[in-house]
């Protein structure tokens, strides 16, 4: 990982060192190489080339850099204490240098300790003012000058500006004594110039406004004189000027005054009472100056501390000790008490090591004759673990983009008020999660996202981060982060299935809806928003656009007209679905559609053809057998399945019981012999009927002409409407003649039957072969796919010979012939020859 990748870690180094100001320069130099040794060691540095050092010195390069610019001189501003919230402080714009507008873009705020520092940014004109009135004696005490640290960062990119606010005192507080009344034992043998301490004075004000005199009432033994008692306090010594007299004037009663240099000035006053003692020659002596005791700071309150004893030599009332604090603070006083007795001191609140690591107490014994020693107890606090960590967060971003890597989550520190290992600070998250934490300097740390999130997966994370310190027992403190990932348009739509099959009925309704198809996007908003559409289809023949329409919306698909199972039974395309993100992201899925058929197809008779001039007429020997085959009806139909299931039936003949139909081929047959009382002529009338729902027909009529033999000549067909009894007259008186020439004419008989012949066949030459009649019959093959009367395909030609008005019969041949009758073609040819020599074109 090369060294530029690596800024925002520089960024976050260099912001350490700029909040860190006061920090010496080796301290900082020394924590940042840590913090870089260790990056190395962990390899979240390492070069691709292997060595860490180069990075490691451009870093420092970077880091001496910051640190310079940590040591900058920084932003002054002034305030006086007590000023009202909204007063004016300063203009970060001019006071930085910066132009106007650049606090906003830049994301200007304020960084303070704990983030308690009452000041208000307006980051559109750069004003900083104060959100409640500033109390110096609060946040400095005693302390001058009284300087609040805070740090002023713009975030884009990355710059920070030390400054300080000095606060200023006003003369806010008056000389305050602890003791309204203040009691002095002088026994009467004082000599002039002996000095009494008397209870300090406290002023929370500093500078000239803190305490600056003493004076006492006008008397005539007592004066005061001001001890300097460094850090620039005084203490007041009462100095006695004048001997004293127990028997003339046992008890004097002064009036001390303490005044502040204000303007205008401020006093306190407290009453003096001195009792006049007889000699008391022995003070009372402690056994050492200095007693320390180590308290830890969770002591119960009232609990004994320490017991300090003093001895006086003298009996009686001169040797009685009482034990008090000298010159207490009124902090002291609300901690420790004394008993005055027995000299033990009791806790009276709680000790914080955090606010006061330790104090220093005055305590003075003073025996009956009004002599007194004095002594020093050091009290320090020990720490314990009673603090848990803090959380600060600097910045945070809730909502991420799912294919980012490597982001800023959030930038926060820690810290524990405590000290030693219960102060230090161990900071983690859960394991499971794809981020991670990287320290940046000292207490910083940066949450990062590991790697590119799947919101598909995971749209929401809750990471805990949780500081525990090292004491015992641990303290932990959990914060909780939500981060939002917000949705990238990485998935494309996904149909429910890979394929459609929808089923239509032929003949429907134009718009009828077919089917529905559908496509789920696991994206979200507009990236998950489909929209479907037909795409191109690779057949020209496919004229998709009339046939199908789809909603773009729901998917749902209609047809567009009718169809028709016999010109289109199945056709296919595809439909896709695109979604609506950028880029866009689409999907396709393939559509079959099957047209399932309807019985709207009567069935078609191919043979015998019917014409509307003659009826087809076919001959039937008289000496035919029983079950003699006649013909052959042949239909088809143009549905499929059980609607093109045809069956044959005979409705009408005129000898019924002559002839039969087989239902399942169409074959006429005869079912009987030929008797002589049978008709030369008969006419049936067939039907043909599907299997369809309802089923559809068509009907044949069929002339049978009966004669003794394939050498009788063909003569014109009489009505069939004509008597029976008279045609068998003319047949007799034709039969007659007949035998009566066979008998006469014998050789004219042969010489005629070869001249017709001749003259038959030079006739049928000249009427130029067969002509095809006009009619319905197409003109193509007709599949009848085992579902009609022809086993394969054939195409028919039928004519009739003109001229003459026989209408002579021409048998219907197949066009092209099959290969199941090429076998059968030569098994016919000698009926044929024989029917040709006839008159009759087969």
């Amino acid at each position: 990982m090369e060294v530029e990748t690596k800024k925002p870690f520089v960024l976050r180094i260099l912001r350490i060192l700029w909040t860190n100001q006061g920090a010496h320069f080796t301290e900082l130099r020394g924590g940042a190489e840590g913090i870089l040794s260790e990056a190395c060691r962990k390899g979240a540095m390492e070069n691709q080339g292997g060595s860490c050092l180069q990075t490691r010195q451009v870093l420092l390069l970077f880091v001496f850099l910051g640190m310079a610019q940590a040591q900058a001189k920084p932003v002054r501003l002034d305030v006086v204490e007590e000023m009202l919230s909204g007063t004016l402080v300063g203009n970060l714009v001019k006071d930085l240098g910066l132009e106007v507008g650049e606090l906003s873009s830049r994301g200007a705020q304020v960084v303070s300790k704990d983030n308690k520092l009452p000041l208000q940014l307006h980051i559109n004109t750069g004003d900083l003012l104060l959100s409640e009135p500033l109390d110096r004696e609060e946040l400095c005490g005693s302390n001058e000058p009284c300087v609040l640290h805070f740090q002023v960062v713009l975030e884009n990119p990355l710059q920070f500006y030390r400054a300080e606010l000095h606060v200023r005192d006003i003369n806010d507080h008056s000389p305050m004594f602890l003791d309204k009344e203040i009691t002095i034992k002088m026994p009467e043998s004082a000599t002039i110039g002996s000095t009494f301490l008397i209870e300090n004075v406290q002023d929370l004000d500093i500078g000239s406004n803190s305490l600056q005199e003493y004076s006492i009432s006008p008397n005539s033994h007592f004066y005061v004189k001001i001890h300097d008692g460094g850090n620039g306090k005084i203490y007041p010594e009462l100095v006695l000027d004048r001997a004293l007299d127990h028997e003339e004037e046992s008890e004097l009663r002064l009036t001390l005054t303490a005044l502040d240099g204000g303007s205008p000035p401020r006093s306190g006053t407290t009453s003096i009472l001195i009792k006049v003692l007889d000699i008391n020659d022995n003070a009372p002596e402690f056994a050492q100056s200095l007693y320390e005791v180590q308290v830890p700071e969770d002591m119960p309150i009232g609990s004994s501390i320490i017991a300090i004893s003093a001895k006086d030599l003298d009996l009686g009332n001169y040797g009685i000790i009482s034990y008090s604090f000298l010159q207490a603070s009124e902090g002291i006083r609300k901690t420790f008490d004394i008993n005055p007795t027995s000299g033990e001191v009791n806790l009276r609140s709680l000790l914080d090591f955090e606010v006061i690591q330790s104090y220093s107490v005055n305590i003075q014994a003073t025996d009956g004759g009004g002599l007194s020693a004095k002594c020093t107890l050091l009290v320090k606090v020990l720490d314990i673990n009673d603090n848990a960590p803090e959380v600060t967060i600097s910045s945070i971003t809730n909502t991420i983009p799912e294919n980012a890597s490597e982001t800023l989550v959030a930038l926060f520190s820690v810290r524990d008020q405590d000290s030693g290992d219960n102060g230090r600070i161990l900071c983690s998250i859960q394991d499971d999660l794809p981020f991670i934490l990287k320290p940046t300097f000292k207490n910083f740390f940066t949450l990062l996202s590991e790697k590119a999130l799947d919101r598909e997966s995971k749209a929401e994370y809750n990471i805990t981060i949780t500081v525990t310190d090292l004491g015992t027992p641990r303290l932990t403190t959990q914060h909780t982060i939500t981060v939002q990932v917000s949705d990238v348009n990485d998935n494309a739509p996904a149909f429910t299935e890979t394929s459609y099959t929808l089923f239509v009925q032929e003949n429907n309704s134009p718009a009828l809806h077919i089917g529905t198809i559908s496509a789920t996007d696991s994206d979200s908003g507009s990236n998950a928003h489909i929209t479907y559409s037909l795409l191109p289809t690779h057949d020209p023949q496919l004229a998709l656009s009339s046939l199908i329409s789809i909603n773009a919306d729901n998917g749902q698909l209609f047809a567009l007209r009718a169809l028709d199972y016999e010109a289109l039974q199945t056709f296919e395309f595809r439909v896709g679905a695109t979604d609506q993100g950028l880029p866009a992201l689409s999907s396709q899925a393939l559509v079959r559609v099957l047209v399932l058929d309807a019985n709207d197809n009567a069935p078609f008779v191919l043979h015998p053809l019917q014409n509307a001039s003659a009826p087809c007429t076919e001959l039937l020997p008289r000496a035919a057998e029983p079950g003699y085959l006649i013909t052959k009806v042949v239909a088809v139909d143009r549905d499929s399945g059980q609607n093109a299931w045809l069956s044959f039936q005979l409705l009408k003949a005129t000898e019924p019981g002559l002839f039969t139909v087989w239902a399942h081929n169409g074959e006429v047959r005869t079912s009987r012999l030929l008797s002589e009382r049978d008709a030369p002529k008969h006419r049936l009338l067939l039907l043909v009927k599907d299997n369809g729902d309802p089923p559809r027909s068509a009907s044949v009529t069929l002339q049978v002409l009966v004669v003794d033999g394939f050498s009788q000549p063909y003569l014109p067909l009489p009505e069939v409407a004509h008597e029976p009894a008279h045609e068998d007259d003319v047949l007799t008186f034709y039969l007659v003649i007949a035998l009566a020439s066979v008998s006469s004419l014998f050789l004219l008989s042969v010489l005629l039957f070869v001249g017709v012949r001749l003259c038959r066949r030079a006739r049928a030459t000249s009427l130029g072969g067969c002509t095809v009649p006009e009619g319905p019959f197409p003109g193509h093959l007709v599949d009848v796919s085992g579902a009609g009367t022809l086993s394969q395909s054939h195409q028919y030609e039928v004519c009739l010979m003109g001229g003459t008005g026989t209408n002579e019969f021409k048998f219907l041949k197949p066009v092209i012939p099959s290969l199941q009758l090429h076998e059968a073609s030569s098994n016919m040819q000698e009926k044929e020859n024989f029917r040709n020599s006839l008159g009759f074109n087969i």
